[in-house]
Formats: C-alpha cells, sequence, structure tokens
C-alpha cells in the first residue's frame, strides 16, 4: 500500500470514530456500580513439602512513629527508610497473621492472634478461619511464641469464653515463668503491667491445658521451637519442616521488613532486651538467607511469606509467588 493510500485510509478511520464519538449512545442508561467496601477472605493456602498451611489474616493497626520508635536510629533515618519503602512517615503499619499448619494428623495453630481486643481493625481470624472452611474445634494445639496481647488474645472472647474449646495450648516455659511472676508484676511499670494482667485473664483458668515448653522442644512432628529472646524474655520462633522443604516463622523476631530487615541493628522500643533482640535477629536472618528457607513473619504485609535475601547492607524480604495447590 503507498503512502498515499495509507493517510486515506488513517483518515477515513479516524473520522469514522468522530462520528461515532459525536453520536450519543442510544442504549439504556446505567447507574454507576456501588462500592464494595469489602476485601476478600483474607486466607492463603501453600503447600510445605507434605503439609497444608494456611495465613490467617487478623487485622492491621498503624504504629505511629516519632524519636522513640527505634533506641538507636534517628527519627530522620527512620523516616527516610519509611520514605524508601512507599510508606507513611509518621505511622508504621503493622498487620497480623497467624499459620495454621495442618501435619496431615493434627492442626496446629502458630499464635492466636487479637481476639479483636487490640484495635478497631483487627479480630478477623475466625471469619477468615471459617472462610477456609476450618472450624476452631477442629485446631488441635496452639503454639504461643511469646506473650505480647496480639499474640495470646484470641484465646479467649472479650466475655472470656475458650475460642478453640479443644486445643492444647502450648507456652515458652521462660515466658511462662517470668510474665506469672508475682514479684515481677508488683514492680512492673505501667505499660508492662497491661501486659501481666492481660497473661492472667487469658491463662488463670485454662489449667491443664496449658503445657510450658522448653525452648529447642519439637512441639509436633515436624514442628519445633526455637528460642529467640529479647524481644520478651521467653519469645520463640518456629521451624516447620516436611520432606525436603522448611519454613521459619520467626514471630516477632523482626517486625515490619522495611525497617528491621533493611536495617537489622535497629533495636525497636517494643523491644524487652533490645541489643540481644537484634542480635538473634541477625543470626536468624542469617540461616534463613543461607539455607533458604522460606520465612513467615507474624507483622509482614499478608500472606506474610516469602524469603530473606542478603544485601551489602542487611537484608531484603523476597515475597512468595502466588502458589496454586
Amino acid at each position: 500500500m503507498s503512502d498515499l493510500s495509507r493517510r486515506a485510509l488513517i483518515g477515513s478511520a479516524a473520522a469514522g470514530a468522530a462520528g461515532l464519538l459525536a453520536r450519543p449512545f442510544a442504549g439504556p442508561a446505567r447507574a454507576a456500580a456501588p462500592m464494595a467496601g469489602t476485601q476478600a477472605p483474607g486466607f492463603y493456602r501453600l503447600r510445605l513439602g507434605g503439609f497444608e498451611l494456611t495465613a490467617l489474616y487478623d487485622g492491621a493497626w498503624d504504629s505511629p512513629v516519632d524519636a522513640k520508635t527505634i533506641r538507636n536510629a534517628r527519627l530522620a533515618d527512620v523516616q527516610r527508610a519509611l520514605t524508601d519503602a512507599f510508606l507513611p512517615r509518621d505511622k508504621l503499619p503493622f498487620s497480623y497473621t497467624a499459620l495454621l499448619v495442618n501435619t496431615g494428623s493434627k492442626l496446629v495453630l502458630l499464635d492466636a492472634g487479637t481476639g479483636g481486643q487490640i484495635g478497631p481493625r483487627t479480630g478477623a481470624m475466625p471469619a477468615h478461619l471459617a472462610a477456609a472452611g476450618i472450624s476452631p474445634e477442629a485446631i488441635d494445639a496452639i503454639a504461643i511464641s511469646h506473650f505480647h496481647a496480639d499474640h495470646i488474645s484470641g484465646l479467649k472472647t472479650k466475655d472470656n469464653a475458650l475460642v478453640f474449646p479443644n486445643a492444647e495450648v502450648l507456652v515458652p516455659e521462660p515466658e511462662w515463668r517470668f510474665f506469672m511472676d508475682e514479684a515481677r508484676l508488683s514492680t512492673a511499670s505501667n505499660a508492662l503491667r497491661t501486659t501481666f494482667l492481660n497473661v492472667r485473664r487469658i491463662f488463670s483458668d485454662m489449667g491443664e491445658r496449658v503445657r510450658p515448653f522448653a525452648p529447642g522442644r519439637e512441639l509436633a512432628p515436624g514442628i519445633a521451637s526455637i528460642a529467640a529472646f529479647g524481644h520478651t524474655p521467653g519469645h520463640c520462633a518456629f521451624s516447620v519442616a516436611s520432606g525436603r522443604q522448611s519454613m521459619l516463622a520467626i514471630g516477632d523476631t523482626a517486625h515490619h521488613p522495611a525497617l528491621f530487615l533493611r536495617h537489622p541493628h535497629w533495636q525497636a522500643a517494643i523491644d524487652m532486651d533490645g541489643p540481644l533482640a537484634a542480635e538473634v535477629r541477625i543470626r536468624m536472618l542469617d540461616r534463613a538467607a543461607a539455607d533458604r528457607m522460606l520465612v513467615q513473619g507474624y507483622h509482614f504485609p499478608f500472606p506474610a511469606a516469602g524469603h530473606v535475601v542478603r544485601t551489602a547492607t542487611g537484608y531484603d524480604f523476597a515475597p512468595a509467588m502466588w502458589q496454586p495447590l
């Protein structure tokens, strides 16, 4: 086709399109679609060897960022790290994601969520558990990483009724010994006293349902505890292994990856022993990167699973790709 013919064809098509746009559409009028206002159910499944893992989203909370957020970093540096991660400079968004492990013979939940008792955007896990087709009565055991309210409050409703009536509750023995100590309660600061009292509300009437474990012990076939002290005196992570595949569920060893993976030496104000928490964090991230283990972080962006990548100055997080089952 010559250039002249091509120009004529293009001009003809443009004129036709202009004519169509000039004429009003004669079809029926349609109202704008209403906003949905809801998200899809917050659960995500992945395979790990012969195990099936289900991430259960429990909600979110925005933690204010100020000069006290990181003990050993300037506020300007923290804000720059937030900006680099496309996050707001004045608050750090925390999400809560518990992990359910189906070993084929047992259903083991790693941490119990907030119970909707942390803030108005929390407490979604029971609905997402139902959406995943799992009843609370079916849970065999719940392994608790530590005793902060966002990890244990989901064991009970706001009216103190058991949420998981058939589950054995496995708790780190050093955590139990520290927070059930009456002498420590009597001298605790106001902020820490709240944790002590909530621990008593949750556990005081559970009796033999609660079983303290020594960090490092296997809790169920393929699920072992790992001492990860610093965030709290008895904080534990968990390893989940099946066949040739393994996952490291790090709990609160690192909170948001934008801060505590990229800057692993930073000490969060919420860590009870900041230097120890940073030391444990680096050791655990080194292990995850070297062994190419899948990692799940309780406060990482949902579904909170991926891999740790070592960089020149720290680490980065590579989220797991959507995995068909």
